[in-house]
């Protein structure tokens, strides 16, 4: 891993990108023992506005809580998109939801493109796990931490009542995106 590992998750307020992050960040310090922060940033409005949650993961001390030079970005919707897909490095890597990104941004990284919500709607009949599906995807594609200490992450955050829900959601979209790749 390089020496930094910078992961920018962006959405819509209420999409539940902010408890993504803060399960990378779990992940990657609680599991895997490394160096992890998490961040975030929301407008004023609660639901609906665009959201960011910012993950930087290191094997040595973080010297700075915020993100620079993104590695990877997620962007679940067009305002998202447009507003955060921006500072990605050269060579990083940018995964859209497909039905809600038209317009995709432009830049030196590579583009991915995923139908998350409607694979969280459809496939796992539950569209509040978009965000666990878009965890699953991102750690596929980053390999930032294993795809266990993500899935264990995220079921220890989850209530047991929902726990194969979950698990199916964030399988789903660890398969998918390595399907793309």
């Amino acid at each position: 891993m390089a020496d930094r590992y910078e992961i920018r998750f962006s959405g819509a307020g209420g999409q539940g990108l902010i408890t993504a992050g803060i399960i990378l960040a779990e992940a990657a310090s609680i599991i895997e023992g490394k160096n992890a922060v998490q961040s975030q940033s929301y407008g004023p409005e609660a639901r609906g506005g665009a959201s960011k949650s910012e993950v930087i993961i290191s094997d040595e001390p973080i010297d700075y809580p915020k993100a620079t030079v993104v590695d990877a970005c997620l962007a679940m919707t067009q305002e998202a998109a447009d507003k955060y897909a921006v500072g990605i490095k050269a060579g990083g890597v940018l995964l859209l939801d497909t039905d809600f990104v038209p317009n995709e941004p432009k830049g030196d990284f590579k583009v991915y493109k995923m139908p998350i919500m409607r694979t969280a709607q459809d496939e796992i009949g539950r569209a509040i796990v978009a965000n666990v599906v878009a965890l699953g995807a991102m750690i596929a594609l980053t390999d930032v931490v294993s795809k266990e200490a993500g899935e264990k992450a995220v079921l220890a955050k989850v209530p047991e009542a929902f726990l194969e829900l979950n698990k199916k959601a964030f399988n789903l979209g660890f398969e998918k995106v390595k399907a793309l790749m």
